[in-house]
C-alpha cells in the first residue's frame, strides 16, 4: 500500500535483550530506526518501573496483555486516537514476536522481534483512528490474533507503519542478483588474465592500468562477498591484522597486487600474485553455483556497501599507492545502483517516497565523485581532494547512507504479521 508523498513509514520497535540465537532459516534483524525512541524509552520506564508522582503525566491508554500459545490476550475494545502502550508479558514457554497490526494485516505499526518466555515488554506507539489488532506469531507455530481495537479520533505524529513482507517475496529479488553476479564474474576472470599477461611480458604500466580495470570489476559485486565465502579474503583481503602486515608472504588479492605496483616491485616478483588472483577468480565460478545467498543480505548491504566506503575509501585507508579509492567509491555506487534495482519490486510498495530519493541521490553521487577526476582523466587520490570537496563528499555519503539505513528493516521479513 503506497504512503504518502514525504512521509515515511515505521514500525515503533520495543527495547528488546539481548537477542537470542535466530532459528535455522532465520533472517537476523538489526534494531528498528524509529523517530521516536525517547518516547518509547519513557514508555518502558512508565510501565516497568514504580507508579508516576502527583502531577506526572498519564501512561498512554492500553493495558496489559497475557500472551501464550493459546491467545494473544485481550485488549480493549476501544481507545483514544495517540499514544498507545501494552505491557506485553510471554506465558509460554516459547519465544514470541508480536506485532500491532491494522485489523486487516495490511500495515504493521509497532512490534516486539523475540520476547523470551517468562519476560515483558511494552508494545508501543502512535495511532490515528481505525481498527486494529496483536498478532503473536511464536516460534513453536501458533499464530493468534486478538479482536479488533477501535480507536477513535485523530492524532498528528501517528506513524504510517509498514506494509509487512514474506520472506518469500524476496526470492526474485535474489535470484535476479545472483544472475548479475554470474554474468559479472567471468569479466572478472578475463580482467585477471589481462593483469597476469601483463606481468608476464614485464609490463608493469600495463599492470597497473589492468590492475584498477580488474579491482573495480570485483568491486562492483559488494552484496555477494557473503557468498563467496573464502574467497572474498584471497582475492580483496586487507593487510590489516595480518601478523607482518603488507609483508607477510600469505597475503594474496588485488590489494597485495597494489601494494607491489606501487612500491617497487618487480613483474616478476608480482607474477606468482597475478596468478593466484587468477586461478581464484576461476575457483570462485565454479563455486559460486553452489553457495547460497542469504535473502537477508541484500537489503543489509545495500547500505554496508557504500557505509565501508565511507570507512575505508574516502578515508584513504584501502589506498596502498594507487590513490585510486575514489574509482573504488565509485564502483561500490555502481554495485549499490544494482542491488536497489532488483529490489525495487519490494520497496516501491512500501516507501515510494525513499525509492524516488534513492533513485535521485545515488546518481548524483556518481556524479560529484567522477567529476572529481583530474582534467586528463586520472582518478584524484582523497589526499589531494580540497577541503571543501571531502566536505561535501562526506557530508553527501553520510545522508545517503541515512536513507539505506532504512531498507533492512523496511525489508525484513514478517511472516504472519
Amino acid at each position: 500500500m503506497p504512503q504518502p508523498a514525504g512521509q515515511q513509514p515505521a514500525v515503533q520497535q520495543s527495547a528488546v535483550p539481548p537477542e537470542p540465537r535466530p532459528r535455522a532459516g532465520a533472517v537476523r534483524r538489526r534494531p528498528l530506526r524509529t523517530a521516536s525512541v525517547g518516547l518509547l524509552v519513557l514508555a518502558a520506564a512508565a510501565l516497568i518501573g514504580s507508579a508516576p508522582s502527583a502531577g506526572a503525566p498519564a501512561a498512554p491508554p492500553g493495558g496489559t496483555l497475557r500472551i501464550d500459545t493459546a491467545g494473544c490476550g485481550r485488549p480493549p475494545g476501544q481507545l483514544p486516537a495517540g499514544r498507545v502502550s501494552f505491557t506485553v508479558g510471554n506465558a509460554s514457554n516459547v519465544y514470541a514476536t508480536v506485532y500491532l497490526t491494522s485489523a486487516d494485516a495490511g500495515l504493521a505499526y509497532a512490534e516486539i522481534p523475540w520476547l523470551g518466555p517468562g519476560k515483558t515488554l511494552p508494545l508501543a506507539t502512535t495511532l490515528t483512528g481505525g481498527r486494529y489488532a496483536i498478532r503473536c506469531v511464536f516460534s513453536s507455530g501458533p499464530v493468534r490474533t486478538t479482536t479488533p481495537i477501535q480507536v477513535n479520533g485523530t492524532a498528528s505524529g501517528a506513524v504510517a507503519g509498514y506494509l509487512p513482507m514474506n520472506d518469500k517475496e524476496l526470492t526474485a529479488p535474489v535470484n535476479a542478483y545472483r544472475s548479475y553476479v554470474e554474468a559479472a564474474l567471468p569479466k572478472l576472470l578475463a580482467a585477471a588474465q589481462a593483469l597476469d599477461a601483463d606481468l608476464a611480458h614485464g609490463d608493469l604500466a600495463a599492470a597497473r592500468t589492468d590492475w584498477l580495470a580488474a579491482h573495480l570489476d570485483y568491486e562492483r559485486l559488494g552484496a555477494a562477498y557473503h557468498s563467496f565465502g573464502d574467497y572474498d579474503d584471497s582475492l580483496n583481503g586487507l593487510a590489516n591484522g595480518l601478523p607482518q602486515g603488507v609483508d607477510t608472504p600469505s597475503w594474496t588479492g588485488f590489494f597485495a597486487l597494489e601494494q607491489g605496483l606501487w612500491h617497487g616491485r618487480s613483474a616478476d616478483q608480482l607474477r606468482p600474485l597475478s596468478q593466484q588472483l587468477v586461478s581464484d577468480a576461476s575457483s570462485l565460478i565454479d563455486d559460486f553455483p553452489s553457495e547460497d545467498t542469504d535473502p537477508g543480505d541484500l537489503p543489509l548491504r545495500a547500505h554496508e556497501i557504500l557505509e565501508n566506503a565511507l570507512q575505508s575509501q574516502l578515508t584513504g585507508i584501502a589506498d596502498y599507492g594507487s590513490g585510486t579509492t575514489l574509482a573504488t567509491l565509485d564502483a561500490n555506487i555502481q554495485g549499490t545502483e544494482e542491488v536497489l534495482s532488483v529490489l525495487t519490486p519490494v520497496i516501491q510498495p512500501r516507501d515510494p517516497s525513499l525509492l524516488a530519493q534513492l533513485t535521485r541521490e545515488l546518481p548524483a553521487l556518481d556524479a560529484e565523485v567522477t567529476a572529481a577526476r583530474a582534467a586528463n582523466g586520472s582518478w584524484t587520490p582523497v589526499t589531494a581532494l580540497t577541503a571543501a570537496q571531502r566536505l561535501r563528499l562526506d557530508g553527501d555519503l553520510g545522508a545517503l547512507l541515512e536513507q539505506l539505513a532504512v531498507l533492512p528493516n523496511l525489508l525484513t521479513p514478517r511472516n504472519h504479521a
